[in-house]
């Protein structure tokens, strides 16, 4: 039998363990009633909730989603219930499930962070956070707090005041160091980073001769970006004290053990699940039969085993 449960975040009032490394990823699964009603939700590592803000958000104009020969290119806009929503609707059912939960949160100042943070403080039902710090600060002139690493610090300080609960920062993938920004982040009290978020991109109607996305620009995953996910983990790895979750281009079992080699301790499905809804448990499947095809009995003893 192999141990696939991942004891991602052990420090702290609050522990987060999972029960297999594999999550899905906010914003592609959106909170997850639609699967429940055909898929066994606790046989999930742990589900993310879409990106939930103060107030509701209406989103971006259509077109919000296109193919790309090797990735898909979203422009949702952060388009949620609202916290309060979230809340009242939501977690009343996530408390009926076994699998861990975490609620992405995003702000567009850094108080905002913190209220957040504030407000799902006291649900037992939320095991952590994941902190979205690729959203548009409008008092620095629209600078993504994740671009800054003294506006991310400032966020997980106002952040950890305001919770006890695990913190898993989500990273922009635009950044000079990324070393420079985790190294902040954990010095300032980050449970776990999440590597990545999308890549910035767009498409042009040639016919039209416009941009194809109602609000021109997106963020690229899937395949396109696991080669710079890869990349990006490993030379984490070497200098991070906190554990790392893999997000952008892991499509198939074989991408899990590839990020978990270069030091994810887990990973997040997102783009996949476009493909086919059912490739997070399919991905389980196929990390199990790998590690009985490679004598693994224990998942962990994979993570970062890449890394010379």
């Amino acid at each position: 039998m192999v141990n696939l449960s991942i004891p991602l975040i052990s420090s702290g009032k609050q522990n987060l363990a999972l029960i297999n490394p594999v999550l899905v990823a906010s914003g592609t699964f959106s909170n997850g009633l639609e699967m429940s009603k055909y898929k066994e939700i606790d046989k999930l590592g742990g589900i993310i909730s879409k990106g939930t803000t103060i107030k509701p958000r209406e989103g971006n104009d259509t077109p919000r989603l296109i193919e790309t020969p090797s990735g898909l290119i979203n422009s949702i806009g952060f388009q949620n219930i609202g916290a309060t929503k979230f809340i009242k609707d939501i977690v009343p059912i996530w408390q009926k499930w076994n699998v861990a939960t975490i609620v992405n949160i995003m702000g567009y100042t850094v108080e905002e962070y913190g209220i957040l943070a504030e407000k799902f403080d006291n649900i037992n039902s939320i095991d952590a956070l994941e902190i979205n710090i690729s959203c548009p600060n409008v008092e620095a002139g629209g600078i993504e707090f994740g671009q800054d690493p003294q506006l991310a610090k400032e966020v997980m300080k106002v952040v950890k005041k305001r919770t006890e609960k695990p913190c898993i920062v989500k990273l922009s993938p635009i950044v000079s160091n990324i070393q420079e920004i985790i190294s902040v982040l954990q010095d300032n009290g980050a449970d776990a980073v999440t590597i990545s978020n999308t890549y910035p991109a767009m498409a042009v109607d040639i016919k039209k001769r416009k941009p194809v996305l109602g609000a021109k620009f997106g963020g690229l995953s899937g395949p396109a970006v696991k080669s710079m996910t890869i990349r990006n983990i490993y030379i984490s790895y070497q200098i991070a004290k906190v554990p790392i979750v893999a997000s952008g281009g892991i499509m198939n079992a074989e991408d899990v053990i590839e990020a978990m080699m270069a030091g994810a301790s887990a990973v997040q499905i997102g783009t996949a699940t476009y493909i086919d809804p059912s490739a997070p448990w399919n991905i389980i499947k196929g990390i199990e039969q790998w590690c009985d095809a490679n004598s693994v009995s224990d998942i962990n003893e994979i993570i970062g085993s890449a890394v010379v």
